[in-house]
C-alpha cells in the first residue's frame, strides 16, 4: 500500500483550521488544507474573546493580527437592560492570561490568518471541497472536488475538520445530533455607526436585552472605522418578518440604543442578513483518522461570543495530541481531547442557559456585584472556560444557581 500524500489535512481554512494546521506544520508534519470557498468571504462571529490571543501566538498569527488598522481594540463586555447599565473588564479576571484582543471582520481575519499558515509552509488549497471520506483502511481518504472541474483522492494519516458551519465530516459521516438549545434566529448587518455619544465604549461589545422580551437580544460589535455589526438574536416567531424591519425595530425599543444610534447609517455596501437553526451538536468528537474542531462539532449560541474561542481551543488541544500520536506514542482522543475540551464548552453552555432562563442576566444586572465575583465572571467571559481553579468553571451549575437566588429575579427599570 502506498504511502499517504499527507500526515494531515483539514477540512477548512476558518481559525481552527488556520492554527492547527499552523500548530502541525511548525512540528514538523506535512499538512494540506482544503477550502470549499476562495478567501476573503463573509462570516459571522466578529467578536474575539482575549484567550484566542494565546493560541494566536503560539501559531505565529498575533502579530499581522494586530497590524491590521480596522481590526478594534477590546478590554471588556457591557450590558444595557432598560436603564441598566454594567460592565466588566477583562484586564480584572481571575484567571492568567491576555486581558484584551480584537473585534474584527472576519473577512480579513479569517484571510490574514489563513495567509500567515501559508508564508509559513502549509499547503492550502482554495475552491477544493470534500465529498466522501473513507476511513475503514490504514489511513484516511478524501474524495476533492476542485471548483475548476477536477475530482481526485487525497491520503492522509489523519483528518482535522474545521469546516465550521459546513460539518462536513458530520454529514458525511451521520454524526449529527439535535442542540439542546431551541431554534433561534439572527437578523443583522454593518452601520456607519457615527457614534458620539461618550455613554459608548467602542474597546467594548455591548449587549442590549429587549425591555420587553428579556429572551430577545441585541449585540453592537464596533470596528476600528467607524463602523458596527448590529443583530438582533430571538425565537423565528418573535423575530418573524423581514431582516432590515425587524432588526430595526428592536433596536430602537432599546432606549440606550435608540439614545447612541442617533446618528447612524444603515444603508451602506453591507446587506441585511438572516441565519437561523445555528445551534448543532455530535455524536462524538473524534473517530478513526479523524477529529472535529470548532462549530464542526458544537455551537452553543452566539451571545458570549464563544465560537471562535472554541474553535481555537480545541485547534490547540487537537494539534498538541495528534503530534503525540503521530510520534507513534499511544493517545487517548477521548480522555485526552474529548473530555478537556467539553470542559468550557460545559461552562459556556451553562451561561448560555443561564442566559436565556433569565438567572444569568440576574445575575449579570445585579447592583453592587462584589469585586471577586465579577473577576471570575470577567474571566468565563474572556474566554477561560477551561480554568478549573475558577469556581465558575469547576462548579459552574451549581455557583450561577446559588448566586442567581440570592440575587433574585429582577425586574426592568
Amino acid at each position: 500500500m502506498s504511502a499517504p500524500q499527507f500526515d494531515v489535512a483539514v477540512i477548512g481554512a476558518g481559525p481552527a483550521g488556520s492554527v492547527a494546521s499552523a500548530l502541525l506544520h511548525k512540528k514538523g508534519y506535512k499538512v494540506c488544507v482544503l477550502e470549499k470557498q476562495h478567501f476573503p468571504r463573509f462570516v459571522i462571529g466578529e467578536s474575539l474573546l482575549p484567550h484566542c490571543m494565546e493560541m494566536l501566538e503560539e501559531a505565529g498569527f498575533a502579530d499581522a493580527v494586530r497590524a491590521e488598522p480596522s481590526f478594534q481594540f477590546k478590554n471588556g463586555a457591557a450590558f444595557s437592560w432598560g436603564s441598566r447599565y454594567t460592565e466588566f473588564d477583562f484586564t480584572e479576571k481571575f484567571s492568567d492570561g491576555p486581558g484584551t484582543v480584537y473585534q474584527v471582520r472576519r473577512g480579513i481575519f479569517d484571510k490574514i490568518l489563513i495567509d500567515e499558515a501559508a508564508k509559513q509552509g502549509v499547503e492550502v488549497r482554495f475552491g477544493h471541497g470534500v465529498t466522501a471520506f473513507d476511513n475503514s483502511g490504514d489511513f484516511a481518504r478524501l474524495s476533492v472536488e476542485a471548483d475548476t472541474g477536477e475530482s481526485y483522492e487525497l491520503t492522509a494519516k489523519f483528518v482535522l475538520d474545521a469546516s465550521g458551519y459546513g460539518r462536513v465530516l458530520p454529514r458525511l459521516l451521520d454524526l449529527e445530533t439535535p442542540s439542546h438549545l431551541p431554534p433561534r434566529q439572527a437578523h443583522f448587518t454593518h452601520i456607519d455607526d457615527n457614534i458620539t455619544n461618550p455613554k459608548f465604549d467602542r474597546s467594548k461589545i455591548l449587549i442590549t436585552t429587549h425591555p420587553q422580551h428579556r429572551d430577545v437580544w441585541i449585540w453592537l460589535i464596533p470596528f476600528g472605522d467607524n463602523r458596527c455589526s448590529i443583530g438582533v438574536v430571538g425565537t423565528p416567531d418573535v423575530l418573524a418578518g423581514e431582516s432590515e424591519t425587524v432588526l430595526k425595530k428592536f433596536v430602537y425599543e432599546c432606549p440606550m440604543l435608540k439614545e447612541i444610534l442617533d446618528k447612524a447609517v444603515w444603508e451602506n455596501d453591507f446587506p441585511f442578513r438572516s441565519i437561523q437553526g445555528y445551534s448543532a451538536n455530535v455524536k462524538s468528537l473524534h473517530g478513526k483518522h479523524f477529529a472535529l474542531l470548532g462549530n464542526a462539532a458544537e455551537f452553543l449560541d452566539p451571545v458570549f461570543s464563544s465560537g471562535v474561542t472554541i474553535a481555537l481551543h480545541s485547534a490547540k488541544l487537537a494539534a498538541d495530541l495528534l503530534a503525540k500520536q503521530l510520534e507513534g506514542n499511544t493517545v487517548d482522543w477521548d480522555a485526552e481531547f474529548a473530555k478537556p475540551l467539553m470542559i468550557g464548552v460545559n461552562a459556556f453552555r451553562t451561561y448560555v442557559d443561564g442566559w436565556y432562563d433569565f438567572r444569568f442576566q440576574n445575575v449579570v444586572y445585579a447592583p453592587n456585584r462584589s469585586p471577586e465575583i465579577s473577576r471570575m465572571i470577567s474571566s468565563i467571559l474572556a474566554g477561560y472556560a477551561w480554568d478549573t481553579e475558577n469556581p465558575f468553571v469547576a462548579k459552574s451549575e451549581q455557583r450561577l444557581s446559588t448566586l442567581a437566588a440570592l440575587v433574585g429575579d429582577l425586574k426592568i427599570e
